[in-house]
């Protein structure tokens, strides 16, 4: 896989050009803000009248309604929900995707799985940090970055790659790393690990440990330490120097017990779930279900929402984070600006 940095990218192929970011969460205003104060011309396109529209403003950003931003914008970066890009691109965007502009996801989904097809004529480019919105940001703030894929699905103008490039560094991600990749690959992997490890493996795991001390009669308090809290320790060991280094650091009573028990959680039933999930992913089976959900309001997701919020793991942890300010201080996600 090609590996690039900031030595290998041409801004001015980007800064000639106007960029329009639709959309405005986690991703989207970390998007505009870093390209904006990386020297690019970018406007926010937003309903009007959403609440984003005066976050955006406030944050010293140029918001247009998303028609206008798409009509005079060169660059349309399309970071609205997965579920609701179609729709947005159909009734705003298409439209005014003339030949020569370029077309821009941070995610493949709904270009790999055929949700939104674009027109010949257009460049369609990935530009997908490998962290949250917010991590995106914070970052850029701190004069680092983090690794950004790229991909190229059309390339209409035979410079699609070097925007993507640029674009990449404009985020910050050419101090960091910014690796090669295809749509597929991206899709298949990012949804694979969301499910199986980052979101859904993880948080039944903690969940599940928690449940397991509290219904052995161990105080919540003591669950939520052991499960949660000590898990941002433990990956950041992780982080910043693999599983080894993790062990490394912990004591050998915890490397051992570690090493010697952990098979017996992530066994040969889960390895195989886990081929379950990723065949799902492969053949277009979840993409089918949650296009579904979303047509039937998402009950299943609002749901599972609703079970996960009112959780006694999570009133604990709610609890304890009151006795540990400096986690408030330090937070990453703040709702009331981005």
């Amino acid at each position: 896989m090609n590996v690039y940095y900031e030595k290998d990218a041409d801004l001015s192929a980007l800064k000639a050009k106007k960029i329009a970011i639709i959309g405005y969460g986690s991703q989207g205003h970390a998007h505009a803000l870093n390209l904006s104060e990386s020297g690019m011309d970018v406007r926010v396109g937003l309903r009007e009248g959403g609440g984003s529209w005066k976050k955006a403003q406030k944050a010293g950003l140029t918001v247009k309604s998303i028609r206008e931003a798409a009509k005079e914008a060169d660059i349309i970066m399309i970071l609205v929900p997965d579920e609701t890009q179609p729709l947005i691109y159909e009734e705003f965007v298409a439209s005014e995707l003339t030949p020569g502009k370029a077309l821009a996801f941070a995610h493949g989904f709904n270009i790999h799985y055929g949700q939104i097809l674009p027109p010949e004529g257009v460049d369609v480019f990935m530009a997908a940090p490998k962290a949250p919105g917010h991590m995106v940001r914070h970052e850029y703030t701190q004069g680092k970055g983090v690794p950004v894929l790229i991909a190229v699905h059309q390339d209409a103008s035979g410079q699609a790659r070097e925007i993507a490039l640029a674009y990449a560094v404009g985020l910050g991600a050419g101090k960091a790393g910014i690796l090669e990749t295809s749509f597929r690959e991206e899709t298949e992997t990012d949804l694979f690990g969301e499910q199986a490890v980052l979101c859904g493996g993880v948080s039944e795991l903690i969940t599940a440990g928690f449940e397991t001390l509290v219904e052995a009669g161990y105080a919540p308090e003591m669950a939520y330490f052991e499960c949660l809290h000590e898990l941002k320790l433990i990956v950041d060991l992780i982080y910043e120097g693999g599983l080894s280094n993790m062990y490394y650091s912990v004591s050998n009573t915890a490397q051992y017990g570690g090493m010697s028990r952990g098979h017996r959680i992530i066994g040969e039933e889960a390895r195989e779930e886990m081929e379950c999930i990723l065949e799902d992913v492969q053949d277009g089976t979840f993409a089918r279900e949650w296009i579904l959900e979303n047509q039937a309001k998402r009950p299943v997701f609002r749901a599972l929402t609703r079970s996960m919020e009112t959780h006694p793991l999570e009133e604990t942890g709610k609890k304890l984070r009151k006795m540990m300010p400096w986690i408030e201080k330090q937070k990453k996600v703040d709702r009331e600006k981005n």
